[in-house]
């Protein structure tokens, strides 16, 4: 026995629910299938964040086709098909264009390109969704939606939107008062908490999920979890008909009358498919996607019948550590610490005690110098963050809070000298973490002496609209360097984690997957970080990977019903 709907979508991240917005939009039957038992994929515990460039929010505010291919072609360090990435520029715009139009309530936010002083780079490509009331998927689906990571939330409960969040990051004027605000309209909504503890305020990754499943469930789209795809159907023509996909073991068949769409993320959480992609494997335990989530089984089940792969030598790069979970020290969480290695009164060093980049550059930048690095040196992955007390004061490391929320005597015992070494002098730190004294010294004294004049004449760092924007502005005259001179001393080991993976099924500008000979395996579609992404190997913005998800996901669900005659413009 099986079933049929006209469109198939795996994967239930941002890729797979706009393919199956768009698709059912166009008055074709959608079913997605989810292996995890929650839908809203990795994009629901990200930022959500869209790098949409001339996406015209604003009316004419400057940007055009020319000047984003102008900045992409300035960056990118590998030849790319043009066709495809012109395909994203032109119809990311018309994406966002029709997700607006659904009723998701989208806006631009000021957030710099990552390597603003490249010609055409701006500071208004990044695409935000406003706070959505999670309830409106309905009780059952609102506690069904992936939650966010404990990180992203005040206290690891409170939702925060990306203005709260980097208030309380940067400990801005206020932030004592927005706090309080946060936990308070928590506790203030008594009827959701006879629900769920999840507050009902869906914010950054969860909002743009929440909104768009919002637009998706109206529209008649059925859902599976626990529903794993096991292997492509193909025809005798060679044609993808269909998939067979098993739910607690049980396996059945499920045909697609005009297209399937693999939507199912990268391979970051597969050892095996590391070690033969990556050149510095690194540690899938590493990545901060959700843990065992992204394994490739569809990139495997697309290459078993001839399909091709391409950039699937990278990761969307950012720089993680590891921390015991709370009240559980035998298990351990990844946090993020994409901005921290970059805030004054601190340095990044390698194993030999010196530096490798601009510490403050973009987070997928930051990954790939430590590629480089290790590649050299062999002494990196990890490296170490090492900061004084006044760092410790404000900033976070990592998961290890600043003192306001976590003071000394709250660490756990077990963290110090494993996780999260101290000391009262820098050359004890560096003995410490085994680390050269001499170099780490040297190299301490230079950062000292760049914070006096403001000027990194090794890596620059501090010296662009992006640097800053991450920085202190208290901090003068770099807001990005500060003298690292106040005891105790801290240091924290920086692992080369992943927001994904950048390569992965070779497509087309129309998305469909492209066999060996570069010619489309029919039926078959593919998106989001199941398909490599249109920019090689660089990351151009914030929202670099949902923008490109998305759009190609549009772009599939148009091919899909230009083909089936169901093409409603």
């Amino acid at each position: 026995m099986s079933e049929t709907f006209d469109v198939v979508v795996v994967g239930s991240g941002s890729a797979g629910a706009m393919a199956a917005l768009r698709a059912a939009e166009q008055g074709l039957s959608v079913l997605i299938v989810e292996k995890a038992h929650k839908f809203g994929g990795t994009s629901a515990t990200s930022g959500g964040v869209m790098w949409i460039p001339n996406h015209q929010l604003d009316g004419d505010a400057g940007d055009s086709r020319e000047e984003a291919l102008k900045y992409i072609d300035s960056i990118r360090g590998k030849d790319v098909d043009r066709e495809r990435l012109e395909a994203f520029v032109d119809e990311a715009p018309k994406m966002l264009k029709f997700l607006k139009g659904t009723g998701v309530e989208v806006v631009a936010a000021a957030w710099p390109d990552y390597y603003p002083d490249k010609p055409g780079a701006r500071s208004d490509r990044s695409v935000v969704v406003n706070t959505f009331d999670g309830r409106g998927l309905g009780d059952d689906r609102y506690a069904l939606m992936r939650e966010q990571y404990n990180r992203f939330k005040l206290f690891g409960r409170y939702a925060m939107d990306l203005v709260e969040t980097f208030t309380l990051m940067m400990q801005s004027k206020g932030w004592r008062t927005t706090a309080a605000k946060v936990v308070g309209r928590y506790w203030a909504d008594r009827s959701t908490r006879a629900v769920s503890h999840r507050d009902r305020r869906f914010t950054q990754g969860a909002a743009l999920m929440g909104a768009t499943f919002k637009q998706v469930f109206d529209r008649g789209v059925q859902l599976r979890l626990e529903t794993k795809l096991d292997r492509l159907l193909v025809d005798e023509a060679g044609r993808v008909t269909g998939v067979e996909v098993s739910k607690f073991g049980k396996v059945s068949r499920i045909d697609a009358r005009h297209g399937v769409v693999l939507a199912a993320g990268g391979f970051e959480w597969n050892q095996e498919l590391r070690g033969r992609f990556f050149p510095v494997p690194g540690l899938a335990r590493h990545s901060s996607t959700p843990e065992e989530g992204n394994r490739g089984e569809a990139l495997l089940a697309a290459e078993r019948i001839g399909a091709s792969t391409e950039h699937t030598e990278a990761g969307w790069w950012i720089p993680t550590m590891t921390l015991p979970m709370p009240g559980a020290s035998n298990f351990h969480e990844i946090h993020q610490a994409a901005f921290d290695v970059g805030r004054p009164w601190s340095v990044v060093v390698n194993r030999n005690g010196v530096r490798f980049c601009d510490e403050a550059c973009g987070y997928d930048q930051f990954g790939k110098e430590m590629v480089a690095d290790h590649l050299k040196t062999g002494a990196n992955m990890p490296c170490w963050l090492i900061f004084d007390a006044k760092f410790r004061r404000k900033f976070s490391a990592g998961g290890l809070m600043p003192t306001v929320h976590t003071p000394e005597r709250k660490v756990p015992r077990d963290w110090w000298d494993h996780y999260v070494f101290r000391a009262d002098t820098i050359e004890e730190l560096a003995r410490k973490i085994d680390v050269p004294v001499g170099p780490v010294v040297e190299t301490v004294a230079k950062m000292n002496a760049y914070a006096k004049t403001g000027v990194d004449p090794e890596f620059g760092r501090g010296m662009n609209i992006y640097d800053q924007f991450f920085g202190d502005p208290t901090q003068q005259p770099n807001p990005n360097i500060g003298p690292i001179d106040t005891a105790p001393f801290y240091a924290v080991p920086i692992n080369n984690g992943d927001l994904g993976t950048k390569g992965g099924l070779r497509c087309d500008a129309r998305a469909r997957v492209l066999d060996g000979q570069g010619q489309p395996i029919a039926g078959l579609y593919a998106a989001g970080n199941n398909s490599a992404t249109p920019f090689g190997d660089v990351y151009p913005g914030a929202g670099a990977t949902i923008g490109p998800a998305m759009t190609f996901g549009f772009v599939a669900a148009n091919d899909i019903a230009e083909r089936a005659g169901n093409q409603r413009g």
